[in-house]
């Protein structure tokens, strides 16, 4: 037997913004809100996302993150940051480079140029 990952579930005290974010950044759609404690974004070719409305979000770094990949990571970077994405760091060497960011509400994720 194995599973099959089927959704990514993120806790956030505002369901509903973050998941309007995370739509428009990934060309995905809202299409449950459930009264903004429970918000699902389906994005084209990719894992279901989820946000969750929770009183006190797990404190400190998050230990899973997402992974995202852009055509262009400096322009897709940019774009993102304009959007309201924080910096943490850019990483790699000229083999590999990849930025790790933040989401509105705080959650780490990192974003590689497409080879």
């Amino acid at each position: 037997m194995t599973v099959t990952p089927a959704m990514i579930t993120c806790d956030t005290t505002d369901a509903l913004a973050l998941a309007t974010w995370w739509a428009e950044q990934t060309g995905g759609t809202i299409t449950e809100e459930n009264d903004g404690w429970y918000v699902i974004v389906s994005v084209p070719d990719s894992p279901t996302l989820a946000f969750q409305k929770v009183e006190d979000p797990t404190p400190g770094k998050n230990r899973l993150h997402l992974d995202v990949l852009a055509d262009d990571l400096d322009a897709e970077v940019a774009r993102l940051r304009e959007a309201g994405a924080g910096l943490v760091a850019e990483r790699g060497d000229a083999s590999f480079r990849w930025v790790t960011l933040t989401d509105p509400a705080g959650n780490e994720f990192c974003v590689a140029q497409r080879s």
